[in-house]
């Protein structure tokens, strides 16, 4: 567990450096309303409980789902962690 922790935390350092522009990113990770719905059937959560465990009120988790907005930063992070590995990922967070 503890080198998934530190692999997971190399991965936000080097988006901190994608996002001030000090690195080139390997490749673009789009979240789209199916992605964000996808993801969260994987996890076998309701709506409810997977918002709860991503710390995003309902109504956001409804409206990503639904295409009315779009995950920005750090949710947008979290999602694509999730999606490469939802075992390790929602185990980290407890649930």
């Amino acid at each position: 567990m503890s080198q998934f922790f530190d692999d997971l935390m190399e991965s936000v350092q080097q988006m901190d450096e994608i996002r001030r522009g000090e690195r080139k990113p390997s490749r673009e990770f789009t979240v789209d309303a199916l992605q964000v719905k996808a993801i969260r059937k994987a996890t076998g959560l309701t709506q409810a409980r997977f918002a709860a465990m991503i710390d995003v009120q309902l109504g956001t988790l409804r409206n990503w789902e639904q295409g009315r907005r779009e995950p920005t930063g750090p949710a947008k992070a979290l999602l694509r962690a999730i999606h490469n590995d939802p075992v390790h990922v929602i185990q980290a967070l407890g649930g």
